[in-house]
């Protein structure tokens, strides 16, 4: 049982190393590539132009650098004749705008890299959690009585400060025991309320 565990374990430990090994290597690799050469995509010209005589409004997109961010070399094909061209350029907005794909995905692949880990935790609680502790089926009656009682005596009763959970399962069990007696205490209270009311 237990060197299957341990095996499982290694397993996952390694999954996420190698998760993080890879993210490292992204992150000292694509920068440099996306600083010496700029994708088209990344760039772009956006001028939106509002309706004139009987041209209706439209908005038009192209890949072209800062400086030729003008109606000019944006609106093709031209939808008016030569000599209003300058009046319809005045009326067009154009706005340059950079995005950085190579950042939008490092950040997906660091997204991607924590929801895994998570996931592969949660499988490795999942599985690992039932293995460790297997209810005895003789004793389980007797264990949820006893249970009941050590949660009307510990209501009535402080717990100690200094006892301290050493592993991770203690103290979700201990959380878990605390939330059942807040849910019996508050039964209780609903309950005698509801007497005193009727």
């Amino acid at each position: 049982l237990f060197p299957q565990v341990s095996t499982m374990f290694a397993q996952c430990t390694r999954k996420g190393a190698s998760a993080v090994l890879l993210m490292v290597l992204l992150c000292c690799i694509l920068p440099p590539l996306a600083q010496a050469s700029k994708s088209s995509e990344d760039i772009r010209c956006k001028c939106i132009c509002p309706p004139y005589r009987n041209i209706s409004g439209h908005i038009y997109n192209k890949n072209v650098s800062q400086k030729d961010c003008n109606c000019l070399h944006v609106v093709e094909p031209m939808p008016v004749p030569g000599n209003d061209v300058e009046a319809y350029c005045l009326l067009c907005e154009c706005k340059y705008e950079e995005r950085s794909t190579t950042t939008i995905k490092v950040i997906i692949i660091i997204y991607l890299s924590v929801v895994g880990a998570l996931l592969l935790y949660m499988a490795f609680l999942v599985l690992v959690d039932p293995l460790i502790r297997k209810p005895d089926a003789y004793t389980q009656p007797l264990h949820n009585e006893e249970e009941n009682e050590d949660a009307r005596s510990l209501a009535a009763a402080p717990t100690p400060s200094g006892a301290r959970a050493n592993t991770v399962l203690e103290r979700v069990e201990g959380a878990q025991q605390r939330w059942k007696r807040q849910v019996q205490e508050q039964r209780k209270t609903v309950f005698d309320r509801h007497k005193m009311l009727s």
